[in-house]
């Protein structure tokens, strides 16, 4: 039973990271990486708007109230990390420009996007 419980709640947060994904692809986003993952960290979604670079902490739950309140202190400081250490990969490093937004999405699949939530 609690094996269910972790696969539908695996497989929800999957289906809520690919709309998020869509949702930034119509508004002419490319994707860069999908859970690119660090030592430290794992980021959701990474994608370049133009020539920025976009880090998306992806959440969800019944409400968008309950999805916001999801994301902690610490688990931001860990997609930070997650963030410099993938922009390293980048020709100018840590002086790309980028932001972190973070995407809402509730029971019925809206979507909320916080842009430069932190």
């Amino acid at each position: 039973m609690r094996r269910d419980r972790g696969k539908r709640a695996y497989l929800s947060g999957a289906a809520a990271e690919q709309s998020v994904e869509r949702h930034y692809v119509r508004h002419g986003c490319v994707v860069a990486a999908r859970r690119w993952r660090s030592a430290d960290a794992e980021i959701d979604l990474v994608v370049r708007d133009g020539d920025v670079v976009v880090f998306i902490e992806v959440k969800k739950s019944a409400s968008f109230e309950r999805a916001a309140q999801s994301l902690g202190a610490r688990q931001i400081q860990r997609i930070q990390l997650g963030a410099a250490a993938f922009l390293v990969q980048e020709p100018h490093g840590e002086l790309t420009e980028c932001r972190f937004d973070v995407a809402l999405v509730n029971a019925t699949g809206e979507i909320q996007i916080l842009d430069n939530a932190f």
